[in-house]
């Protein structure tokens, strides 16, 4: 029997043993479509008396990742699951490869039936519109958000002058910031 390694984490609140349970609990329909080595990241935020769950699971070098945010965890966890749930859904032709084809198959059949009857799964082709060229120079971050705030863009690609990798600013729901940058592993 695979398990998925399901790690909870609670930002500014303090996680009851019944919300751990039901999460494991809920998580655990997406087991046997994972490989034993995939792990579950589960974040719990407090923020203005709104809770924000996350949930982020890594398999073979693929992310998984939802979040929602509601006046009760255990909403913004039901919505998160069924989020998690439509991405593997709507993705199962593209996502055959990567995970477990069989399980993934039963996942699909079993999910929806349980869909709201409005909802589509029907495929989607990747459309690129546009493709873009620019010159990346080496920038500090501070100077590639200054950037990206002037482009009035959510994200902006540049070389990092610290570490000469291509990095990625981007604006968060709550209006900070992020940054990505490629991982040597």
């Amino acid at each position: 029997m695979r398990t998925l390694k399901i790690t909870i984490t609670g930002r500014k609140v303090t996680l009851k043993d019944h919300f751990k349970n039901l999460a494991t609990k809920k998580l655990s329909r997406f087991e046997k479509i994972f490989d034993e080595n995939a792990d579950a990241h589960v974040v719990v935020t407090l923020e203005r008396n709104r809770q924000t769950v996350e949930i982020t699971i890594r398999d073979k070098g693929m992310i998984y990742r939802a979040e929602a945010t509601d006046y009760e965890m255990n909403d913004a966890l039901d919505q998160v699951i069924s989020a998690l749930g439509r991405q593997i859904r709507k993705n199962k032709t593209r996502l055959d490869k990567q995970i477990h084809s069989a399980a993934l198959d039963q996942f699909v059949e079993d999910t929806s039936t349980e869909a709201e009857p409005e909802e589509s799964i029907a495929e989607e082709e990747y459309r690129i519109v546009r493709t873009k060229h620019f010159p990346i120079k080496p920038l500090s971050v501070d100077e590639a958000i200054l950037q990206m705030n002037l482009l009035g863009h959510q994200f902006y690609m540049f070389r990092n002058g610290a570490t000469g990798e291509i990095n990625v600013v981007y604006q968060r729901k709550n209006g900070d910031y992020g940054l990505l940058e490629p991982d040597v592993d």
